[in-house]
């Protein structure tokens, strides 16, 4: 039985990425399910793209689960990505940068390795705004680090349509680059990878989408689905990342990203 779509308890499961079998996976979508997982046309969709996002970076093993987003409202047509992750079937801690007080965490300073999954907001339908990308920037050498000890990232829209500006999905340890692309999902259809993750086409249409993926490495992502024009809105991919944080080394596919990032950052 799937664990994650009959949302069974953890209990009795590896929690952190230390104890994962093998290097965890990452998770990049145009989707904002943290959104319509609670609000919109099709909330079971929406809720199935989270559940099979975090069993395909988990390796279907689950654990605790870190919710990366803004404590506040940014107003408008958005929701709280707390009320999507909790209608997935998830429980989780919080972190954002450091100003929300209460049961959020300060990003600069936890310690990822207590998780064995990293959930990042979207910028719109949720609240991630451009301080928490700073931070999680200034943490990818932590973030290769925590994928390659069999940790699991999950990253939500990044359109730039709110807070997020400027250098979205830099974070990510094999580069992928966005564009938005703020559309009704009509026509969307999975890939074989897709499917082999479980997802079908009525789980990534009747919701909206904010951006579409124009270049990534294509040594590590596959397609996971696309829009009507044949646009990718999702990626996925899993295997061996950083093993040297220090000097943020990558091997075999990952070196091209390094350099692209290096060159960058210059």
């Amino acid at each position: 039985m799937n664990w994650i779509r009959s949302s069974a308890s953890f209990a009795g499961l590896c929690l952190s990425a230390a104890c994962l079998a093998g290097p965890g996976g990452i998770f990049l979508t145009g989707h904002d399910p943290d959104y319509h997982a609670f609000v919109g046309g099709n909330t079971t969709g929406a809720q199935h793209i989270l559940q099979d996002a975090v069993n395909y970076v988990t390796n279907g093993a689950g654990g605790n689960m870190l919710l990366v987003s803004d404590a506040r409202n940014p107003g408008g047509d958005q929701s709280d990505p707390r009320n999507g992750l909790t209608a997935a079937g998830f429980s989780y801690d919080l972190a954002d940068d450091g100003s929300g007080g209460g049961p959020f965490m300060d990003l600069h300073t936890i310690n990822l390795t207590n998780y064995s999954v990293i959930v990042v907001a979207s910028d719109y339908g949720g609240w991630l705004r451009q301080e928490e990308i700073d931070i999680l920037n200034a943490r990818f050498s932590d973030i290769g680090s925590f994928v390659n000890g069999g940790g699991g990232l999950v990253v939500l829209a990044e359109s730039g349509t709110n807070h997020a500006t400027s250098n979205r999905f830099d974070f990510v340890p094999h580069a992928a680059a966005g564009a938005q692309d703020n559309q009704s999902e009509s026509g969307f259809t999975v890939t074989p990878l897709g499917a082999t993750m479980g997802l079908v086409d009525s789980d990534v249409n009747g919701n909206a989408s904010h951006n579409i993926f124009t270049s990534w490495d294509t040594n590590f992502y596959g397609a996971v689905d696309q829009d009507s024009n044949g646009n990718v809105v999702s990626l996925a991919g899993r295997g061996k990342l950083v093993p040297e944080p220090a000097s943020m080394a990558l091997l075999g596919t990952g070196l091209v990203g390094l350099i692209a990032r290096r060159k960058r950052r210059s």
